[in-house]
C-alpha cells in the first residue's frame, strides 16, 4: 500500500472524499493488522481500515463498522456492538485476509455520543431504540456509508462477503459500485440487557437477526 501524504484535521481545497494518508503496522490480541488511516475531507472525520493479509480484489471477508464508543470501548450490553467488533476481527484472522472498516461520525446510527446517551434514558423509561430518537427529533438512522465505499475503492476492494445483518450497508455499497458476492450473518446470543433492542432492530429496522426466534425468555 502507497502512503499518501497529509494533514489530519484539516480540509484541504485540492481534495473531496477519502484521501489514505497513513498506513501503520498494527499488533492486535488477535493479529497483526495494517491501520490504513483516511481523511474524509467532505465531513472532516478521520477513518481507519484494519486490513488482514493480503485482500485481493474480489469476494474479500469485509466488515463496516459504525463506531459505539459504549460498545467498543466500555463493554456496554445495551448493545450488540462490541461483541460484532471482536467477531469481526477474530473472522478475518480465521479467514487469512479481510477488512474491518471503522466508520467514525457513525456514533447511535450517525446522532453522536451525547444525542444516543438521550436516546438511552429514554430507552430505560420505556420507548424503543427507534421512538428515542424521533422523540428527540433526530433521525432512526442517519449513516451514510459513501466513505466506506471509496475506502474499498482505494484498497482495490472491488466485491465483498459483507458480514453485516443490516440490509442498508448491502444497498449502500452496491450503490456506490461495490459488489456484494454474499452477506455473512454475525449474529450474537442476546442478553436481557439487549434483546428488547435486538428485536426492535428486527421488527423496525429490518435486521436479519433470526437466532432471536430461539429466545423465549426476556419480555
Amino acid at each position: 500500500m502507497t502512503e499518501k501524504v497529509g494533514v489530519l484535521g484539516k480540509k484541504s481545497p485540492q481534495h473531496t472524499g477519502a484521501e489514505r494518508v497513513v498506513n501503520a503496522p498494527l499488533p492486535t490480541v488477535y493479529g497483526k493488522f495494517q491501520a490504513v488511516g483516511y481523511l474524509d475531507h467532505d465531513r472532516g472525520d478521520e477513518q481507519v481500515a484494519l486490513v488482514y493479509g493480503e485482500i485481493g480484489t474480489d469476494d474479500v471477508l469485509v466488515r463496516l463498522h459504525s463506531e459505539c464508543l459504549t460498545g467498543d470501548a466500555f463493554g456496554s450490553q445495551h448493545c450488540e456492538c462490541g461483541d460484532q467488533l471482536d467477531s469481526a476481527l477474530r473472522a478475518v484472522v480465521a479467514e487469512g485476509a479481510g477488512v474491518v472498516v471503522y466508520l467514525r461520525g457513525h456514533e447511535g446510527r450517525g446522532i453522536g455520543l451525547l444525542a444516543k446517551l438521550r436516546a438511552m434514558a429514554l430507552q430505560a423509561e420505556g420507548l424503543d431504540t427507534v421512538e428515542a430518537n424521533l422523540a428527540l427529533g433526530l433521525p432512526v438512522d442517519a449513516r451514510d456509508y459513501g466513505v466506506a465505499a471509496e475506502i474499498l475503492h482505494d484498497l482495490g476492494v472491488r466485491s465483498v462477503r459483507l458480514m453485516s445483518n443490516n440490509p442498508r450497508k448491502r444497498e449502500a455499497l452496491l450503490e456506490h459500485g461495490i459488489k456484494v458476492a454474499e452477506q455473512v450473518p454475525l449474529l450474537i446470543e442476546p442478553c436481557e440487557s439487549n434483546i428488547t433492542y435486538l428485536r426492535t432492530k428486527r421488527e423496525r429496522l429490518d435486521h436479519n437477526l433470526p437466532h432471536l426466534d430461539a429466545v423465549a425468555h426476556w419480555s
